[in-house]
């Protein structure tokens, strides 16, 4: 067997049955996603949005991903301004002019969704309005490549390319992942390509894969740093970053995004 065919031996390939559940999951998280952002104004804390997280997907029946997960204690990961993951919920307030990103997972009958946002508090510079948009972009290009027969890389290579004709990096010790039954899976899904660094770059991408593409770009350099609480992952120098992510299941033409957001939802919407 060739080392493509042993890798994609690695790589679940979900029914019809499955994938329907994980759309149902996905579309609790994105749901879930879209509440967090009506209420991310300055002034509501970090915690106050966990517990908004945590109500709306107990409600649909599904259950926080993240609680508990290798003692994780909340229902989402807050990212601020330098924040890349996994930054805890607390009393901190937002503030005018930061960045925010959400990174949720949820699981439903057995299966996970997985999406992130970052959001414009009030008014922001420049700079991170552009991180913003190249971060969006660069997740656009990375699943317009999620297609049967592409092999794993031109996934990450389209993200690393548009991040980088913009001026900004990619987080390199951070990546994405195959979800499913658990929520990581394989295969990886790095957001660059370094040649010999990761065997699935290799993969070729077959229909019913699901993965999880997440870039986490930063302003300035790649590198990252971990707070004393062993948790939160912050950049390096100190600009901001920012992280978009959905998760993606390869069909037998485009790409199905089963965290897509419907364009809005009411004032303090509630589903039944």
């Amino acid at each position: 067997m060739t080392g493509s065919g042993k890798l994609a031996q690695r790589v679940a390939r979900r029914s019809a049955a499955e994938i329907e559940i994980l759309q149902q999951a996905g579309e609790i998280v994105a749901e879930t996603l879209q509440v967090l952002q009506q209420h991310m104004q300055p002034g509501i804390t970090t915690k106050e949005l966990d517990n908004l997280a945590e109500e709306n997907i107990r409600r649909r029946g599904a259950v926080p991903s993240c609680k508990g997960y290798m003692g994780y204690p909340a229902t989402i990961c807050v990212e601020i301004d330098d924040v890349v993951v996994h930054g805890i919920p607390d009393h901190t307030q937002l503030k005018e002019g930061q960045i925010v990103g959400i990174d949720l997972v949820a699981c439903y009958q057995g299966y996970h969704g997985d999406s992130t946002i970052t959001v414009a508090i009030g008014e922001v510079d420049n700079e991170r309005q552009r991180l913003l948009t190249v971060t969006r972009e660069a997740l656009a290009a990375g699943i317009e490549q999620a297609r049967p027969t592409t092999k794993l890389r031109e996934v990450c290579r389209a993200v690393q390319q548009r991040v980088e004709a913009a001026g900004f990096s990619v987080v390199r010790s951070l990546v994405g992942h195959g979800i499913g039954q658990q929520m990581h899976e394989p295969p990886q899904v790095p957001n660059f390509v370094a040649e010999g660094e990761f065997p699935d770059y290799e993969l070729v991408l077959q229909p019913g894969m699901v993965l999880a593409i997440e870039p986490m770009v930063n302003a300035g350099e790649p590198a990252v740093r971990v707070d004393s609480d062993g948790w939160r992952v912050r950049t390096a120098d100190g600009r901001p970053s920012a992280h978009f992510e959905h998760t993606v299941v390869i069909t037998e033409d485009q790409p199905l995004i089963l965290t897509e957001r419907r364009d809005s939802l009411p004032l303090n919407y509630a589903p039944e």
